[in-house]
């Protein structure tokens, strides 16, 4: 086998910088980097490894390397790290990739990679280059920020500040239920409304368990709350879960543990462009786990907003 035939000339032609988020997945990427060094040099490309202590570090050590010319960036972390070379990225010339050692990693799930993060770089050391949409929040304090995978307020947003924090250390999926439990006891359930500028779709109230906005089919290291999302649809996908009392949640997640997917019959769904969640009170809003900042936020989808390697599409 000629791996160095097998990668990309871009990868062969280019330095790929790759920015470790050491703190990923509770510091996962410092078990698989040996590995990952090994599997560019089998592939004879050159990489440099820049190592990072969070995804604002990351952030602003890419944005560096692309005022200097860099234009084949990879993140070695979760969707929140990913979001953060996105951000730095975006606008620029650049191709970038992405090695999930996240605790969450549905970005990376959405283009085809598989969980084993060595595996993952094989795939897009192989891979094709493509397009993906982005997605753009604006939020109460004017923030403005893009986002990958999925976002949204409500018990998931409280549980996001858990799953960064007491509940780091659990692997995947259990990080993020047993987050939502530990949000529960205290979550009030909100007011939502949900606008659709420039579309027909028509406005829905509603009290509400939580109210997400996702680019990919899941998010939450696999919930799948969009199945039917794909990253370069051109769509976002809102879902609505209505409140459902605590009993029908302790219900619902060890089944979303099992499977990933949510089975009631109060969930709402629109496919859109462009959407406004309004809130009784000002709510945290998240995106791929980040709290991003408060409502009301205006979100709206970036088509092929950034190019990335991922494996070929069967």
């Amino acid at each position: 086998m000629n791996d160095r035939a097998e990668a990309p000339s871009i990868l062969r032609e280019s330095v790929v910088v790759v920015f470790v988020n050491s703190v990923a997945g509770g510091g996962r990427a410092h078990f698989y980097l040996a590995q990952i060094q090994k599997l560019f040099e089998s592939f004879q490309v050159h990489a440099q490894f820049v190592m990072t202590g969070s995804a604002a570090e990351l952030e602003s050590s890419a944005q560096n390397s692309i005022s200097h010319g860099q234009r084949v960036l990879f993140a070695m972390g979760g969707d929140g790290t990913f979001q953060a070379l996105a951000n730095a990225a975006f606008g620029a010339e650049a191709l970038l990739g992405v090695l999930p050692v996240g605790g969450g990693n549905d970005f990376a799930a959405a283009l085809g990679l598989p969980d084993d993060p060595v595996k993952a770089g094989e795939a897009i050391l192989r891979g094709n280059q493509r397009f993906v949409d982005l997605v753009r929040v604006r939020t109460a304090e004017g923030r403005t920020r893009l986002y990958a995978g999925g976002g949204g307020i409500g018990l998931d947003a409280e549980a996001a500040r858990y799953a960064s924090g007491a509940c780091r250390w659990l692997p995947g999926r259990l990080r993020y239920i047993a987050s939502a439990l530990r949000a529960l006891p205290g979550y009030v359930p909100i007011e939502v409304r949900i606008d659709f500028p420039g579309s027909n779709l028509t406005s829905w109230e509603a009290k509400a368990l939580l109210a997400a906005v996702l680019n990919s089919p899941s998010y939450g290291a696999g919930l799948r709350l969009a199945p039917e999302a794909a990253l370069d649809d051109g769509s976002l996908h809102v879902v609505l879960i209505e409140d459902v009392g605590t009993f029908e949640v302790l219900w619902l997640l060890p089944r979303l543990m099992g499977s990933g997917e949510l089975r009631t019959s109060r969930v709402k769904r629109w496919r859109t462009q462009r959407v406004q969640l309004t809130t009784d009170r000002p709510c945290m809003f998240h995106g791929d786990g980040e709290i991003l900042g408060t409502t009301p936020v205006e979100i709206e989808v970036v088509p092929r907003a950034v190019q990335v390697l991922a494996p070929a599409l069967r």
